[in-house]
């Protein structure tokens, strides 16, 4: 054989090899995402274009048909199908197309709040007018419409705006003049168990759902616990849901089609408590879909992430998206616990039960464990002996969901040391408490010093507390995909709420209840979607960042327990009444993004005229954005390099009058000692209403080549009406 029959012969069989690895190779979800919609095109030939592109990737048009999952095109242009690797790099190189990435799966972030920030019911009612015209779009679980949070009663025909339906399914026989659109998508089938439906079957969407636009339901409470009126923060919008999350997760696929169809059907604000890590943009979802819904007009707010309190944990982090993290309110919940020597210890818990004071034989888990099992201290699983637990209430070390054993094992009740607050409570299946270490020694010594030890586990009661600090759990920046801007943007309630729940989730105690307490930056996501939409009753001409600009410059600056709570507090908790006249706004177009993306040399070329829709486009015919971050933000943000021993930065910024009539602003700076924050110029003098002037900040001080660094300032402009509040942070790890 010679060398060119060999070599034929080879490349043959790695030809038949690769082949054959290849249907060993399990097809993979993958998103191929082609930017904006093409100005002409009807779907029906984007359909046909995306099956072509496919078929030409994967070799087989009868292949090609089976691999299609979806195709987008009512809001942006781009499919889902089943590809092998090399498929997916194949159309990564085609012309049209920004990026491809596999769909991986994403999970949930999971009525006293509204009036801790300020909206109460007569203030919610100031637009209904408005609000009644206003629909809030969520991506979430599902809605259960048997909550009382989602009656229509009062309300008027669905906004002729709304070009979106109501599907029905399992559970779910339609829609009303409250819920007005219902979809699901489950693009992937990745549980063939599923109840194909809108429905809500864990509870998170509804909870969500009501936050934002729950109807006014007295007398709402979790068994007697957190009782009072439950509402949404605009109670009289209208709610569309796109269920895109199951048992199982949330895919990227599903992700998309909601966004997709949430910005055809005609919403005003999106709202999103999901999320999965930091991604590139393009290669990201809720960045791609969110950047859509802005170009429309539309706000998106998205959850933060429940990953604090770690550094650089935030999700949901592009400059286009309002990114929340969970802040707490001043209502807090104790449960009490008495000994046989009457003696009273204060805990936390939610605890649903009522046990009229009965006290009941009380035993620390070493006191109740088999032999040989050294962990029983902590109550673990498998470490009791059933017959000392049973009828007991049983002390143990830590708080790690021990409630499910002790029950399992006949136990009454659980008393817990709770050597780490993480202050997220949840309803137990059993009486219990959690104490602090000091009062849990105290309970420990009262069981080993008494003969027979007893106690008694009280009902849970509602208690007034300092607010608002940053929850526990509440991710928090920097983040390293746009480093030079400050993440999350705000903070919401999020510890504690109470709202509505669906029928088909139980609570720990096995029962089912009208409504559910739940804490996570879920819950925050909810409540600026609903400030968001009551500005944009009284502004909607604005655009979403106006929207953003109002809330985060009208923020109440959040308590600080530990100094680097300040990377997960943002501008502070939103105050959405004083963010209607919020005085100057901080403006920011598509093509602002646009610029600050060119500025951005990876996302630069072809894939930004893709992008944009325009085919002539070219980062180098836009002006470029001036400045360390290149945006107009409202927020500043100076990342210190590893050994630098300065920090040096500059803002330029653009402001726009929204107030009534002539105003000067003077600037306020607060620096910490070596920082020195100078504002040029350090006065702005407005004519009239939506007249704009520049100014620029420069932040320079010096800092020690190692360690962390974290330098805290602001800037107040001030009119004596008005004060418009700029958050400074300057930050090495």
């Amino acid at each position: 054989m010679n060398y060119k029959m060999l070599k034929g012969f080879l490349s043959f069989i790695s030809l038949i090899a690769a082949v054959a690895s290849s249907t060993h190779v399990p097809r993979k979800a993958y998103v191929v995402y082609m930017g904006a919609l093409p100005k002409v095109q009807s779907h029906g030939v984007l359909e046909q274009y995306h099956h072509s592109l496919l078929a030409n990737a994967v070799g087989d048009e009868e292949l090609a048909r089976k691999s299609k999952i979806y195709s987008y095109g009512r809001s942006f242009n781009g499919f889902a199908a089943k590809l092998l690797p090399h498929e997916a790099q194949k159309l990564a190189k085609e012309k049209g197309v920004v990026s491809v990435f596999q769909s991986t799966t994403r999970k949930l972030h999971t009525t006293r709040s509204w009036d801790f920030l300020g909206l109460s019911v007569a203030a919610s009612h100031r637009n209904a007018a408005a609000e009644s015209d206003m629909i809030v779009g969520l991506l979430d679980s599902g809605i259960w419409m048997g909550s009382p949070s989602f009656k229509d009663d009062g309300y008027g025909e669905i906004p002729s705006k709304w070009k979106g339906h109501c599907v029905t399914g399992h559970n779910f026989t339609g829609c009303n003049r409250k819920v007005i659109g219902a979809r699901f998508f489950n693009l992937q089938e990745i549980d063939a168990t599923i109840n194909q439906s809108p429905t809500d079957e864990v509870g998170h969407g509804s909870h969500t759902s009501s936050t934002v636009a729950g109807a006014t339901v007295d007398g709402a409470s979790l068994y007697g616990i957190a009782g009072g009126t439950a509402r949404g923060g605009v109670p009289a919008a209208r709610i569309a849901m796109y269920k895109v999350c199951w048992n199982v997760g949330c895919t990227d696929a599903d992700l998309l089609a909601g966004f997709d169809h949430a910005i055809a059907d005609g919403v005003d604000i999106i709202s999103v408590s999901i999320g999965g890590g930091l991604r590139e943009f393009f290669e990201d979802p809720i960045a791609i879909g969110s950047f859509h819904a802005m170009a429309k007009g539309i706000l998106t707010s998205c959850s933060a992430g429940n990953n604090g309190p770690g550094l650089t944990t935030v999700e949901n982090s592009a400059p286009w998206i309002m990114t929340v993290a969970a802040s707490t309110i001043d209502r807090d919940f104790s449960t009490v616990v008495k000994l046989g020597n009457n003696k009273k210890f204060q805990g936390i818990s939610l605890n649903t039960f009522s046990t009229k004071k009965k006290m009941s034989p009380l035993i620390s888990g070493g006191r109740a464990a088999l032999p040989n099992h050294p962990n029983a201290r902590w109550c673990d699983g498998g470490s009791l002996d059933k017959g000392k637990v049973k009828g007991k209430i049983l002390y143990c070390l830590g708080s790690l969901d021990q409630e499910y054993t002790i029950s399992e094992l006949g136990g009454v009740g659980v008393i817990a040391n709770l050597m780490n607050n993480t202050e997220v409570l949840a309803v137990t299946p059993i009486p219990a408490t959690h104490l602090s270490s000091q009062d849990s020694d105290i309970v420990e010594t009262y069981i080993n010093s008494t003969q027979k030890p007893k106690a008694v586990i009280m009902k849970t009661t509602t208690t007034k507390t300092e607010a608002p600090f940053l929850a526990y759990f509440s991710s928090r920046g920097p983040q390293f995909i746009a480093r030079d801007i400050l993440k999350p943007d705000v903070a919401a309630p999020g510890m504690n709420i109470l709202a509505a729940n669906t029928k088909l989730a139980t609570i720990p105690t096995g029962k089912h209840s009208t409504f559910d307490i739940m804490s996570g930056t879920s819950m925050a996501c909810p409540h600026v979607a609903a400030a968001a939409a009551y500005l944009k009753t009284f502004h909607p001409t604005w655009s979403p960042a106006a929207i953003k600009s109002a809330l985060m410059t009208t923020a109440t600056p959040l308590k600080i327990g530990e100094s680097q709570d300040e990377l997960g507090a943002g501008a502070g908790q939103i105050n959405p009444t004083k963010a209607v006249n919020p005085g100057l706004i901080f403006d920011l177009s598509r093509t602002s993004y646009i610029s600050f993306l060119c500025n951005k040399n990876h996302y630069a070329g072809t894939a930004l005229a893709i992008l944009t829709g325009d085919s002539s486009f070219n980062c180098s015919a836009v002006t470029p954005n001036t400045g360390s971050d290149g945006l107009n933000y409202p927020s500043m943000y100076v990342p210190i390099d590893l050994q630098a021993t300065a920090v040096s930065a500059v803002f330029h910024r653009i402001v726009t009058h929204v107030g009534s009539g002539p105003s000067t602003y003077k600037a306020k700076v607060k620096s910490p000692m070596g920082l020195s924050v100078r504002v040029l110029p350090e006065a702005l003098k407005f004519k009239r209403a939506n007249e704009t002037r520049s100014f620029k900040v420069m932040v320079k001080g010096a800092v020690a080549a190692e360690g962390n660094v974290l330098l805290k300032a602001s800037l107040e402009w001030n009119d004596s009406k008005h004060n418009v509040r700029i958050p400074i942070l300057a930050f090495r790890s």
